[in-house]
């Protein structure tokens, strides 16, 4: 446990929580509901156990409980309270903060238990869309304003990883039952895999053919592709390649390598999407907002 970051400012709290630094402020003066630790310098800091009980206030918050209320509860209550709230209602929420908590302590089995609570109420798909999808843009909020570090997000995304391959190969389809074949991959020093795993899951569950590549494809490994199947949807994801000034280049190479002479279709999705101009792109290419509504296109 060394490695577990356990020293958390109130700026970690807010970008962990949600929760304004002025309201956690608020509540721990007038209610008593955390206790800040100071170090041998003086800094006031919150322990882990500060941030899990800060989660659970903020669930019972979100859920009707005045925080006058809540600070009246024993500490062994509250939990409790949250386990018995999350049975009834409002799952996601409460699996959110439990994976957030499994990724700050790097605890494999919570978040083994909490997936499992979930699978139990909800088919995988939904889990997706409404548990790791957004849990995974928190995820690069946090990363970003440093309140995580890299190994907190491998660690997560990671366990998402197994979960979406388990499911993958846990379809029942055993053959493609369409004509439709699918090659997905990522760019050339692009890693970012979960949303193109996903996809993957959705293509073999919808009856299509499907070729994953996986990271790091240069484009010309694409074209080998060409020589197999006719009529491909080649799918990538540009999370953070091709970098921006690269990216006009990056697509006429495609159109000049892959689409130029073949009756294939380019779709993309990712962050760098907003930095391409659709209006210059050939009707072959199409670039999507969201991975549902690539799905639908299904």
């Amino acid at each position: 446990m060394n490695n577990v970051k356990n020293k958390f400012s109130i700026k970690d709290l807010e970008n962990l929580t949600g929760i304004k630094a002025h309201t956690i402020r608020i509540w721990e003066k007038r209610y008593n509901l955390l206790k800040p630790k100071r170090t041998n310098t003086n800094i006031r800091y919150y322990d882990l156990s500060n941030f899990q009980k800060l989660l659970n206030v903020s669930y019972l918050n979100e859920n009707g409980y005045k925080i006058s209320k809540i600070a009246k509860l024993e500490e062994v209550e509250i939990p409790e309270l949250v386990r018995s709230i999350a049975n009834q209602s409002n799952l996601e929420n409460h699996a959110i903060n439990s994976f957030k908590l499994s990724m700050l302590n790097f605890d494999q089995v919570l978040f083994y238990n909490t997936y499992n609570s979930l699978i139990r109420e909800k088919p995988f798909r939904a889990i997706f869309y409404e548990v790791f999808i957004p849990l995974m843009s928190e995820i690069g909020m946090l990363w970003q304003t440093d309140t995580i570090t890299p190994a907190h997000e491998h660690f997560l995304t990671n366990l998402i990883r197994q979960k979406i391959l388990i499911n993958t190969e846990n379809i029942k389809t055993t053959a493609s039952t369409t004509n439709r074949t699918f090659v997905l991959y990522l760019p050339d020093n692009e890693v970012h895999e979960l949303g193109l795993l996903f996809i993957n899951y959705e293509i073999v569950a919808h009856g299509h053919h499907a070729i994953l590549l996986g990271q790091s494809v240069p484009l010309n490994s694409l074209v080998d592709v060409l020589n197999y199947y006719n009529d491909i949807t080649f799918i990538s994801y540009f999370t953070v390649k091709p970098n921006k000034e690269d990216l006009p280049q990056y697509l006429k190479d495609v159109e000049l390598k892959i689409l130029n002479s073949s009756d294939s279709k380019f779709w993309v999705l990712g962050k760098m999407i907003q930095n391409i101009d659709t209006k210059t792109l050939s009707s072959q290419f199409k670039a999507f907002n969201s991975i549902q509504k690539l799905v639908d296109e299904l």
